[in-house]
């Protein structure tokens, strides 16, 4: 394969955690002797490296990679910013690269880059409190049924345990009398790039499979000794992740250790299907096994050359 028969190409690596985005992403690289920059939006933090299955020392020697560990866990950070950082980024990397690797499972980080992100109104005050109100008083399932009620498209691929998701959607919804999803529907914009997307699939079996075996090697990792070190930030937002909020509950004494792990990988599994719920909204999307190495390769000189 030469980099001279391709031309200026965003090629999206994307599927649900634990499918193995990763390995194949770093393959690819390597084959088209170009970077990855990573679409997860907790990978980012520094801190955070166990728990998010970031890339080892190894892969990141091998191949460049960008928004990895670039911000702190105290930073705020949103799809947003990352959009423009990353625009930014693949402007300078396309003038010595004809193609850069996407690889993530974040959608909205993905849809950012590829679409660009909508013009969501700012929150009403008035509304926010009342909201918050709600929350504190009748507890999480009266915000979710709200949401389910006013926008049941968006309540089926929101992270149903993130009550700051679940109050953005409500309080749009309660502001402009339509729906959140109505916002990340628009036209997208214009990119001076082809995208090119890929998504990996497994039979669920063997995707759930594979994502209590890592959260099994997570734990051999030390995830426990890491999630102990921000016991005391798990108000911040990026903590409130699977895996790290299971365990900060177990630290309080909510329930044991084995409660957690199951919770762990329940809910990890629960991600990853909403993950691929979000993502089969998209038919831009070509789908394959990520043992299929050949034919993604494959298909990818076939889009991707003159």
């Amino acid at each position: 394969m030469r980099n001279n028969d391709l031309r200026n190409t965003l090629i999206v690596i994307l599927g649900p955690t634990g499918i193995g985005k990763t390995d194949l992403s770093t393959e690819l690289a390597l084959m088209l002797k170009t970077v990855i920059i990573s679409a997860d939006s907790r990978q980012i933090y520094k801190e955070l490296k166990i728990g998010t299955a970031a890339p080892s020392e190894e892969q990141l020697k091998t191949v460049k990679h960008y928004m990895i560990g670039d911000k702190s866990i105290h930073d705020y950070y949103s799809a947003g910013i990352f959009e423009i950082e990353v625009t930014e980024l693949l402007n300078e990397i396309f003038k010595t690269q004809k193609t850069v690797i996407l690889a993530g499972g974040s959608g909205m980080y993905i849809d950012a880059v590829c679409n660009g992100i909508d013009d969501i109104p700012d929150a009403d005050p008035e509304i926010r409190n009342m909201l918050i109100k709600q929350l504190e008083n009748e507890g999480i399932e009266s915000i979710r049924f709200d949401l389910q009620r006013l926008d049941s498209e968006h309540y089926k691929t929101v992270d149903l345990n993130n009550p700051k998701r679940i109050l953005k959607a409500i309080e749009v919804c309660l502001q402009t009398g339509k729906t959140y999803t109505s916002f990340l529907t628009k036209p997208q914009k214009l990119r001076s790039y082809k995208i090119l997307k890929i998504g990996l699939e497994r039979e669920r079996h063997e995707l759930y499979t594979r994502i209590n075996q890592r959260v099994e090697q997570m734990l051999d990792e030390g995830l426990i000794n890491e999630a102990k070190q921000f016991r005391e930030f798990k108000h911040l937002n990026a903590l409130n992740t699977v895996g790290y909020k299971e365990l900060f509950s177990y630290f309080d004494g909510e329930y044991d250790l084995d409660e957690a792990v199951r919770l762990i990988k329940r809910n990890s599994r629960r991600y990853a299907k909403r993950q691929i719920t979000w993502f089969k909204r998209d038919n831009k999307i070509k789908w394959f096994h990520p043992d299929n190495k050949q034919e993604i390769f494959q298909y990818i000189l076939q889009n991707t050359g003159d």
